[in-house]
């Protein structure tokens, strides 16, 4: 049986969904400044130029550009203690620019699995594994079977 923070940090991270299935990058980035410290410590690629609460920002910018219809669903979701452990499908069309191509129209479906670390009832520490090779096939920007 889940704890309340358990139970808590799971609804946390849902809110963050939530906030993105809007399509509203400033509800997304209001509900980053409510659930995400703000010096988060954020252990995967960002090549933005930011950290923290800002990097997690310009990563739904990106994306939400890209893929205006961008769905996060998670498949599994697992809480002990301060961590909870996320694994998600991510789904979406190619409507925007994104790593310098052009919108092709195109869907993408990949996975990721995401740890958070939470503090004082909010995100402090991200670690994230995305499948950004099978997006890029899907998108034609790497050779290979796109699905």
């Amino acid at each position: 049986m889940p704890t309340a923070q358990e139970a808590r940090n799971k609804a946390t991270f849902r809110r963050l969904h939530d906030a993105v299935h809007t399509g509203d990058l400033a509800t997304v980035s209001k509900t980053i400044d409510g659930i995400v410290a703000p010096d988060l410590l954020f252990h995967a690629p960002v090549p933005m130029g930011a950290t923290g609460a800002q990097a997690l920002k310009r990563v739904w910018e990106v994306l939400l550009r890209a893929f205006p219809d961008l769905r996060v669903e998670t498949e599994d979701a697992i809480a002990e203690g301060d961590k909870a452990v996320f694994r998600n499908t991510v789904t979406g069309t190619h409507l925007g620019e994104y790593r310098g191509l052009a919108a092709t129209g195109k869907s993408v479906s990949y996975n990721e699995i995401f740890i958070l670390r939470f503090a004082d009832g909010r995100i402090a520490e991200i670690w994230g594994v995305v499948d950004v090779l099978a997006q890029l096939r899907q998108l034609g920007l790497v050779p290979g079977d796109p699905a």
